[in-house]
C-alpha cells in the first residue's frame, strides 16, 4: 500500500446534495421542494395525525361512554382453579397473595379476586384483595375463613 492507492472506505463518503445553491446546481429555483404549498415553506413540520385537510380519524370515530380513570382491575381465580392447586399440592395451609405469586399464579402487582366457578373441596383459609359472593359462601361453607386485604 502507497500514498497514490489510499482510498476511503466503502461508503463513508456520501455525497450530496447541494440543495438551494442557485440554478448552476440544477437544483436552485423550488430547491426540489416543488410549486407552492405549506411542503414547500421552511419551518413546516407535519402534525401528528394530519391528514392534509381530510378529516382525521381520531374525530372521525365517534366517542362515547366514560372511562373511569379510577378503575381497579382484578385478575379472577375461581375456586376449580385453587382446588387443581390444592390437589397437586403447589398449595397448602393458609393461603395469601405471596404464596399465589411465588406459585407463578399471579404477578405481584396484580390484584387477586376468588370468584364462585367450580367445586371446593377442602377447607382453607385464605387472604386476598376481594372475594364473589358465591366464592366466599362456598369457603365458609366448608369451615374455611375468607379474608380481605386492608
Amino acid at each position: 500500500m502507497e500514498l497514490h492507492n489510499l482510498k476511503p472506505a466503502k461508503g463513508s463518503i456520501k455525497k450530496s446534495k447541494r440543495i438551494g445553491r442557485g440554478e448552476g446546481s440544477k437544483k436552485g429555483g423550488t430547491s426540489t421542494r416543488g410549486h407552492k404549498g405549506a411542503k414547500s415553506r421552511s419551518g413546516y413540520s407535519k402534525k401528528s395525525g394530519f391528514e392534509g385537510g381530510q378529516q382525521p380519524l381520531q374525530r372521525r370515530v365517534p366517542k362515547f361512554g366514560f372511562t373511569n380513570p379510577n378503575r381497579k382491575e382484578y385478575l379472577g381465580i375461581n375456586l376449580d382453579r385453587l382446588q387443581d392447586f390444592i390437589d397437586s399440592k403447589k398449595i397448602k395451609g393458609h393461603i395469601t397473595k405471596d404464596v399465589l405469586v411465588k406459585n407463578g399464579i399471579v404477578y405481584k402487582k396484580d390484584l387477586v379476586k376468588i370468584l364462585g366457578r367450580g367445586e371446593l373441596k377442602s377447607k382453607i383459609e385464605i387472604t386476598v384483595d376481594a372475594f364473589s359472593k358465591s366464592a366466599k359462601e362456598a369457603i365458609e361453607k366448608l369451615g374455611g375463613v375468607a379474608n380481605t386485604t386492608k
